[in-house]
């Protein structure tokens, strides 16, 4: 495997790459400042944008809705393992180890954090075989930690995202500021998979993350066959309490509507400047399909006991307006949280200084890693 070139990944504005190759030290976390939102109400719709700089922090009031500042708190470290426990796991086990079959994972790129490996998944469930990213935290395999299952997070970028996932790449260097949260003790190391979300460039074929009548059954190999070898590979954890996703773009939209979907096995995601839309042509003739599978429409009639948080950029009035909307149609159990970025963009650059605050929401509302001794 091979890494994209640069026509794949959004570069949407010079010195992005100058920007962001700062390093993940650059990035200053501060306190979370999102707001939460529980209530009732319609959609609005929005053009699908590939992915375009400025964060400060302030506490958007949105008219109409109850917004309440979450409490700023930060996760316990795992607790230091102490000497080697026994093999054998008890019957009440937390902790979920990898019964294979192992997968060929091969380096894709180094980070400061640790290497990016990737593999070709071809899944049991769905018949669909692409390409998966995948990154430990350095906890991963320190020996300390061999008896610990660890978080997941799944990551979907913008775009086509087919044959590349942003996420791997430094223009988003979540891995390194992951490393560096989690040794401040301020968010969860996570086990990260980047998945590709459709088979080609064209956006005509686009498979929104769904089971398209007649097309590859993206759906099912998103929602069961990667999990399956997240959990055939690495140490996890029972339930879904420790499984989360995030996206932006395109990629929020996936988020959200497999979290809505699946809340069997995901508790928390984050949807970074969705605009909710199932759009592809190939929904075309299956409308009732569609309908199921549409983030809008999903949101008010979802039966989820899911939480996720919606961020819109605050430099583009017609995202601030779509994104509060989709907040406001939810409802519970469903709880939607939304986050304004002052004066941000649809741009790379912008969703990069998301980072640390959509981690610290992750670290909140998912479990951290545990061991059963």
């Amino acid at each position: 495997m091979t890494w994209p070139d640069e026509s794949h990944i959004p570069t949407d504005e010079p010195g992005l790459r100058h920007a962001l190759t700062q390093g993940a030290a650059d990035l200053v976390v501060s306190p979370a400042p999102y707001t939460a939102i529980v209530r009732d109400g319609r959609g609005l719709r929005r053009r699908r944008t590939a992915v375009r700089t400025a964060l400060a922090v302030t506490m958007v009031v949105v008219p109409a809705l109850t917004l309440a500042l979450l409490p700023g708190r930060h996760p316990a470290p795992p607790p230091d393992p102490g000497p080697a426990a026994s093999s054998a796991a008890p019957k009440d086990s937390k902790v979920v180890m990898p019964a294979g079959p192992a997968a060929d994972l091969k380096k894709d790129r180094d980070t400061k954090a640790g290497p990016i490996m990737v593999t070709t998944l071809a899944g049991k469930k769905s018949g669909v075989s692409a390409d998966v990213w995948v990154w430990l935290p350095p906890q991963y395999n320190d020996p300390k930690y061999a008896k610990f299952g660890f978080p997941v997070l799944t990551l979907y970028a913008g775009g086509q995202s087919n044959g590349y996932n942003t996420w791997t790449d430094n223009q988003l260097p979540i891995q390194e500021i992951d490393a560096q949260l989690a040794q401040q003790q301020q968010a969860h190391p996570f086990i990260m998979i980047m998945p590709v979300q459709n088979l080609t460039g064209d956006e005509h074929q686009s498979l929104d993350c769904s089971d398209i009548p007649g097309q590859p059954k993206m759906g099912t190999w998103m929602s069961q066959d990667v999990p399956d070898f997240v959990r055939a590979n690495f140490r996890t954890l029972k339930g879904r309490d420790s499984w989360g996703l995030m996206g932006a773009a395109s990629g929020a939209d996936c988020s959200a509507k497999l979290a809505m979907q699946r809340p069997d096995i995901f508790k928390a995601a984050v949807a970074i400047d969705g605009d909710f839309l199932a759009d592809s042509p190939l929904w075309k003739g299956h409308q009732a399909e569609h309908d199921a599978n549409s983030p809008d429409k999903l949101i008010s009639t979802s039966k989820a006991d899911v939480k996720m948080l919606a961020t819109a950029g605050g430099g583009e009035a017609y995202e601030v307006g779509v994104v509060k909307k989709w907040v406001a149609n939810a409802a519970a159990p469903t709880t939607v949280e939304y986050y304004e970025q002052p004066g941000g963009k649809h741009l790379t650059a912008d969703f990069a200084k998301l980072i640390p605050m959509t981690l610290d929401w992750l670290t909140k509302n998912l479990t951290g890693p545990e061991s059963d001794s």
